[in-house]
């Protein structure tokens, strides 16, 4: 039987990439990643010369039986996204399951996640949380905004950054403007910033200065 590993890549800075993620990418038969262009700059910052194929949202339902019976006859494939740990609001989960369902090995390294280092440097509650990341764009969206606004653990969500507002003011209308919340941005890179205060004072915030770069919200749950 092969064997699938799970490997987080670098959110931003690539010195945060592991040894054991690199010995790992290096010894695969094949890596599966969710953008090869993307992907290959950071392979070849490392001298990785493993092939890669495509594996993303569009067509991992397509792909998943093959790359299980690839598996099944004995290769180890590595699953990797453009950044972070696959399958948290990434692809990956498919794969996972359905190997898991197969009672086949997966392997999931530790190694960089977003929401991590935006949480605990929040300043907020982070010994209970809700991950929520991505808010649905449309249907559904109140709903599970309504939902949320009795949650009384942290939440954290992943944002856009041309959606930041319409998501901010949404925030002011479901929670409340004095909630206390943080936006961290451009995490491990050059011009990482968080901005912390209330709703209405990091939506001030944005609006007068744009928000550029992948984005991590962390609100405070519902005081008790």
């Amino acid at each position: 039987m092969g064997k699938l590993f799970v490997v987080p890549t670098p959110i931003g800075n690539l010195a945060d990439m592991g040894y054991r993620a690199v010995t790992v990418l290096k010894e695969a038969d094949l890596i599966l990643a969710e953008d090869t262009r993307t992907s290959g700059k950071l392979l070849g910052h490392y001298g990785i010369d493993t092939p890669m194929q495509s594996h993303h949202m569009h067509n991992e339902h397509k792909t998943v039986d093959t790359l299980v019976r690839r598996i099944q006859n004995g290769e180890v494939l590595a699953l990797i996204s453009d950044a972070g740990t696959p399958a948290i609001s990434d692809p990956g989960f498919l794969l996972v399951r359905a190997c898991v369902a197969e009672g086949l090995e997966v392997d999931c390294l530790p190694g960089p996640t977003a929401f991590v280092p935006a949480l605990v440097n929040s300043g907020l509650p982070c010994d209970k949380f809700v991950f929520e990341g991505f808010l649905p764009v449309k249907k559904g969206r109140q709903t599970r905004l309504q939902l949320l606004a009795e949650e009384t653990r942290t939440l954290v969500f992943y944002e856009s950054p041309h959606k930041l507002l319409k998501t901010l003011g949404q925030f002011i209308t479901f929670f409340g403007e004095d909630r206390p919340i943080s936006v961290s941005r451009e995490l491990s890179k050059l011009h990482e910033e968080t901005i912390r205060g209330t709703v209405a004072s990091v939506l001030e915030h944005f609006t007068q200065t744009p928000p550029k770069g992948e984005l991590v919200v962390v609100v405070g749950g519902k005081p008790k």
